[in-house]
């Protein structure tokens, strides 16, 4: 499955790095997640998700690659579900200055295992925009101090 999506946030590219790199903010904006703590270059997370009748907490890390800061970077990682199964992938993000306000891009490859791929593509494409846009509705609410972003739903499967 791939995702990709562009957020527009009324906030410096500076302002939005240190957000992202911030694990209280992730674990804050993250649906579901109840912990997201620094494992010495990777973050340990705890993520309970609801996808379809599916429900499951995935236990996982990620790690940062090709850190360019503050303009890009690309998040690595994988999370078992147990008996739901498993997730795994990545994430290029890219922050670009517009004047005062930043533009987020990114691109997701990401696959599903055990019960998860059971589903349908069609199901868990559905769950993870869903999950991508509740993400980035919080994020730019944490970055803006609640102002809106612009771009929110602009996430998109691409086959």
């Amino acid at each position: 499955m791939d995702l990709k999506g562009e957020y527009r946030l009324p906030a410096p590219r500076d302002t939005v790095w240190e957000a992202l790199n911030d694990p209280a903010v992730l674990r804050a904006c993250i649906p579901g997640c109840e912990s997201l703590e620094r494992n010495g270059d990777n973050l340990a997370a705890a993520v309970t998700a609801k996808i379809g009748p599916v429900k499951a907490k995935f236990n996982g890390e990620v790690r940062l690659e090709n850190v360019q800061a503050p303009e890009s970077y690309r998040i690595v990682g994988e999370g078992k579900g147990g008996i739901a199964g498993f997730a795994k992938g990545s994430a290029d993000v890219h922050l670009a200055e517009d004047g005062a306000e930043t533009i987020l891009t990114y691109t997701v490859d990401a696959q599903v295992g055990g019960k998860l791929a059971q589903l349908g593509g069609r199901l868990i494409e559905g769950s993870a925009k869903k999950l991508s846009g509740q993400f980035f509705d919080n994020f730019a609410a944490h970055v803006t101090g609640g102002a809106k972003s612009q771009g929110e739903g602009e996430t998109e499967a691409v086959a």
